[in-house]
């Protein structure tokens, strides 16, 4: 699969990518959470405001998989907290990774994650969806959105306990907020204005155990990516070879001379169109 010359190689590619990683990039980030209680409730904190928070569990690389046959979710960062409470916090760089039907189905899985059969609805637990845009997804200049369900004809909160909040990457201010968007696009720990968020960061790219961590998940997604491709080629080359078997049979079939070329094309499962190129073609 990959010598140990390629290894080599793609460990110093590794190596100097990780120097640019910010807690922004989504792998780097999953990095900086996994196991770090402290830093989750931190940013947490800031990002709902409520200085009180406190977290007692935090996994990255979440899988929800309740929904059978449904679209599979693996959460960036998920976390509870002492009132059960439940948050997923997702790095989204890209606008369309951050559409509002994305985010009511991160919000809708946790809801079918979180209720056991036989459980009354009013046990489902408050949750929290937190998108962390690189760019300003509203285009306010608002460092938070905070998106609730109302009653439109009262006016007033519909108190499902659903809350879906996007963090604007791009704001910067003297906030904590301002502060923290600051440090989510810094590569470099000593610019950043959080300890904590430093430290974490300073781990991972200095010391061998951090640097070994992030390196080995660079890696698996890597030689992921290589059978993934590797599969791709497989199913092409199946229906190449497919279709190539299919213009085969129009060819017999229309020397032949027995059928015409609508018949031809329902048999073979080409379009008429298809086949009458091939019958140009032959008889060109």
């Amino acid at each position: 699969m990959f010598t140990k010359e390629q290894r080599e190689r793609d460990h110093q590619k590794d190596l100097e990518r990780l120097r640019l990683l910010r807690p922004m990039d989504d792998d780097f980030m999953r990095c900086l959470f996994k196991d770090n209680i402290p830093l989750a409730e931190f940013v947490l904190r800031i990002f709902v405001e409520r200085s009180d928070l406190v977290i007692v569990k935090c996994q990255t690389q979440k899988d929800m998989k309740r929904l059978v046959g449904a679209c599979s979710l693996c959460l960036d960062a998920y976390g509870e907290d002492s009132e059960d409470k439940k948050y997923d916090m997702e790095v989204q760089r890209a606008d369309k990774g951050s559409e509002p039907q994305r985010a009511r189905y991160h919000s809708s899985v946790m809801d079918v994650e979180n209720l056991d059969a036989g459980q009354d609805f009013t046990a489902l637990p408050e949750t929290y969806t937190i998108f962390i845009t690189e760019k300003d997804f509203f285009g306010e200049g608002k460092p938070i959105y905070h998106i609730e369900r109302v009653n439109l004809d009262t006016g007033k909160p519909f108190n499902d306990g659903e809350h879906i909040v996007y963090i604007n990457g791009e704001y910067r201010g003297d906030s904590d907020i301002g502060k923290l968007m600051h440090d989510f696009n810094c590569s470099n720990p000593d610019q950043m204005n959080f300890k904590i968020m430093a430290d974490a960061t300073r781990y991972l790219k200095e010391n061998p155990k951090g640097v070994g961590q992030v390196c080995k998940i660079m890696e698996e997604m890597r030689e992921a990516s290589w059978q993934e491709g590797k599969i791709e080629g497989k199913i092409e080359g199946k229906i190449e070879g497919a279709n190539e078997e299919k213009k085969n049979t129009v060819l017999r079939m229309l020397a032949s001379g027995s059928l015409p070329l609508e018949r031809i094309a329902e048999f073979s499962g080409l379009s008429l169109d298809e086949v009458k190129k091939l019958s140009e073609g032959r008889t060109a």
